[in-house]
């Protein structure tokens, strides 16, 4: 029961993580293209995909500790993480089972990664975008000493996670 449970998730967890692969391309793609409504909706489509992860990894975490309890055994130590759990809860399964989930938690851990890259892929592309902005309004306003202004005339800094410009120049 427990390792049905567990490959269930297990399984639930990868495909939800392949779409988020997906999702986070179309994010790529919007932001490069600057398809703002297409960026926000598919922006609400990866929070969906976070809360239904976070569901599975609570769900998960509960069968670990149904597995400490049936097992009632010392290798289920309190200060392991999800990982170490995990790996104490296939060592009491047979071979194949333990072969079977220790496989789709590698492939689950490998799309985590190609998502994180992909993050940070992002990321990078935008923090050149900022910079490059920053560089720009530093030279075409050489008077202002490199400082941006609000509409209402305060100094903002320049992190430029949003910026107001006037219309005219």
């Amino acid at each position: 029961m427990i390792y049905e449970k567990c490959r269930d998730i297990l399984l639930q967890e990868f495909e939800l993580v392949q779409n988020a692969v997906a999702v986070q391309e179309k994010i790529r793609l919007a932001v490069t293209e600057r398809e703002w409504t297409v960026f926000e909706s598919n922006l609400c489509a990866m929070n969906a995909i976070e809360s239904k992860l976070e569901d599975l990894e609570n769900e998960r975490e509960n069968i670990f500790t149904v597995a400490r309890t049936l097992a009632r055994e010392q290798s289920f130590s309190e200060n392991l993480d999800a990982k170490g759990r995990f790996y104490s809860l296939v060592t009491m399964l047979p071979a194949n089972q333990r072969n079977d989930l220790t496989s789709i938690y590698r492939s689950l851990k490998l799309e985590a990664i190609k998502l994180k890259m992909a993050n940070e892929a992002l990321l990078s592309y935008i923090n050149g975008i900022k910079s490059t902005l920053k560089d720009f309004f530093d030279l075409a306003f050489i008077e202002r000493g490199g400082k941006m202004y609000t509409k209402n005339g305060t100094h903002f800094s320049h992190d430029m996670s949003s910026m107001v410009l006037n219309r005219s120049f």
